[in-house]
């Protein structure tokens, strides 16, 4: 299968078979395919908590959209971004990245400078939102992996991000929720949308080529 065939395959499943769980080797794909995910300055200004708890998940309901999906499905892919960008988040990674490489520490300290002062420059509100944005893009790359395993996936923005931050104690780790991901397996005969044509906007309507 093509990326481009795994992407006609899935959609956004409006109701999951509760007794169907998703393997931990295949959870694991998808959530390795998010920490791969490229990042604003290679900073993964984001983590995942991922609920399978389903005593948890029934807490969580309360803020859900559609609590019988949060309810039923495997599991909840939480993406949590920093709630602001400091000097001491920004030097860890950087400090990781030239262990890692074998380099000396202070290598990318021209950067790192410019990175704190632009940061710096941010209210607290727009470095969240900025560092927000970069969990979408692990988003994308989670879905594309569940749709390449032929896991059932919604992606969520609907929900209520102040409870699950306090459900699962965000603020204390300095972040806050952006959206979530429920996996697992459609149920047929209720999941609506899944015996429905993809419909998307002509590549004419969608795409300019100059």
């Amino acid at each position: 299968m093509s990326l481009i065939e795994d992407l006609h395959w899935r959609h956004a499943v409006k109701a999951y078979d509760p007794t169907k769980k998703l393997s931990q080797e295949d959870l694991m794909k998808i959530v390795e395919a998010a920490r791969l995910a490229p990042t604003s300055s290679g900073l993964q200004q984001f983590r995942l908590i991922v609920v399978g708890d389903q005593d948890l998940k029934e807490k969580m309901v309360a803020g859900a959209l559609n609590p019988d999906c949060m309810r039923e499905c495997s599991h909840v892919i939480v993406f949590a971004a920093w709630d602001e960008y400091t000097p001491e988040r920004i030097d860890a990674i950087y400090d990781l990245t030239t262990d890692e490489r074998g380099l000396v520490r202070g290598r990318f300290k021209r950067y790192t400078d410019m990175l704190k002062e632009k940061f710096g420059e941010m209210d607290k509100e727009e470095q969240y939102q900025h560092a927000a944005n970069q969990a979408y893009i692990a988003l994308g790359m989670a879905l594309a992996q569940a749709a390449e395993l032929r896991i059932d996936s919604t992606p969520i923005g609907g929900f209520d991000p102040k409870l699950v931050d306090e459900l699962l104690d965000l603020p204390s780790k300095g972040l806050r929720s952006v959206c979530l991901l429920y996996l697992g397996y459609a149920d047929p005969e209720r999941d609506w949308l899944g015996q429905m044509k993809k419909v998307r906007n002509s590549m004419e309507e969608f795409a300019t080529f100059i």
